[in-house]
């Protein structure tokens, strides 16, 4: 079923249950490694998705359709993401950084840990990155979002995010020459 079908069947009373299952059936998933890759806990990540769908629930009878589903649903993951991230800052006595060392050193306490392993010095490199960048170069390199769509997402210029990108790809390219 096309997105404007899914939303059109979700402002129909006797569909809506049925539309909502299927929106959540076809992008619950993306959503899923979209968080996943800004909140490093499995149970952390679930309970911002499970956040996601419910304020989808709640607006989706309003949308207007002046973006795309897709872009819309990303907006509010991307969000609650963040939401989520500042009651963490807030509720830590640590600094945010130490978090990321912390996440750092999880990573590499994992029976799978390899550090001559690409995947794991980029993942290690991308919890380097301040939040925004953190972000964008999740949105560009794993989602294969563009700059406009992207732009759409997160209300920021595409100059910005470029820039964003930029300095993001070349932290990670330091990062993963030196360790």
């Amino acid at each position: 079923m096309e997105d404007d079908e899914i939303v059109t069947a979700f402002k129909r009373a006797g569909t809506k249950e049925n539309a909502f299952t299927l929106l959540v059936k076809k992008y619950q998933e993306k959503l899923y490694w979209h968080i996943r890759r800004l909140i490093p806990a499995h149970e952390d990540t679930n309970d911002v998705l499970q956040n996601t769908f419910i304020k989808v629930w709640n607006g989706l009878g309003s949308f207007r359709e002046d973006s795309q589903l897709y872009t819309w649903l990303y907006r509010i993951a991307t969000n609650e993401s963040l939401s989520f991230l500042e009651q963490q800052k807030r509720k830590a006595a640590v600094d945010f950084d130490q978090l990321g060392e912390a996440y750092s050193n999880s990573i590499k306490a994992d029976s799978n840990f390899d550090a001559n392993r690409l995947e794991w010095k980029l993942q290690l490199a991308i919890r380097q990155l301040p939040d925004k960048q953190k972000l964008v170069f999740n949105l560009r390199y794993f989602d294969n979002m563009g700059y406009e769509e992207m732009s759409r997402v997160l209300d920021t210029s595409v100059g910005a995010l470029k820039a964003s990108y930029h300095h993001a790809a070349k932290k990670i390219e330091e990062f993963i020459k030196n360790h």
